[in-house]
């Protein structure tokens, strides 16, 4: 029997920026570890600030620039709004700082199964992850990303 793949969906404020960056890092690295179809993984936004008329806009630039300094594409990625239905649909819904939290709380009704969490909290360094919108440190952000990304793999191949 085929098991259903584990779905990860991480979240940000707008989804241009740390969630996209999370999500292809994530992608990136169950590629390279050859168990990319044991994961269905995704991102989206607890605001609509970033999506007009039901279109999302895409990554912001220095994001995009930065994964692709590490060879992954974004291509195609356009923020979306978390919805209530996404909390049967994702096994792991991961916000990127604690006003995430707060807001994916919100949006999501209580959390009966466990399923969220911070990044960071697969690191033996639970924290925020900085808002590079802010910031300008993308690079930063990125190894923030990498390490609670490849902390969350570890986690979920040993489990």
């Amino acid at each position: 029997m085929v098991s259903k793949p584990t779905g990860i969906l991480f979240v940000c404020h707008g989804n241009i920026c740390r969630s996209p960056m999370a999500e292809f890092c994530m992608k990136d690295l169950v590629s390279k570890a050859d168990c990319a179809q044991r994961f269905m993984i995704a991102s989206a936004a607890t605001s609509t600030e970033e999506i007009f008329h039901g279109i999302g806009n895409p990554v912001y630039p220095p994001a995009v620039r930065e994964l692709s300094r590490h060879g992954i594409s974004c291509k195609g990625k356009r923020a979306v709004h978390l919805c209530r239905d996404d909390y049967a649909k994702y096994d792991l819904i991961i916000g990127m700082d604690h006003n995430n939290l707060r807001n994916m709380r919100r949006i999501l009704g209580d959390d009966p199964e466990g399923k969220i969490s911070l990044l960071l909290d697969f690191t033996g360094s639970p924290q925020d992850i900085a808002d590079p919108w802010y910031t300008g440190d993308f690079e930063r952000t990125w190894d923030d990303i990498l390490r609670g990304c490849t902390a969350l793999l570890d986690e979920l191949l040993r489990g």
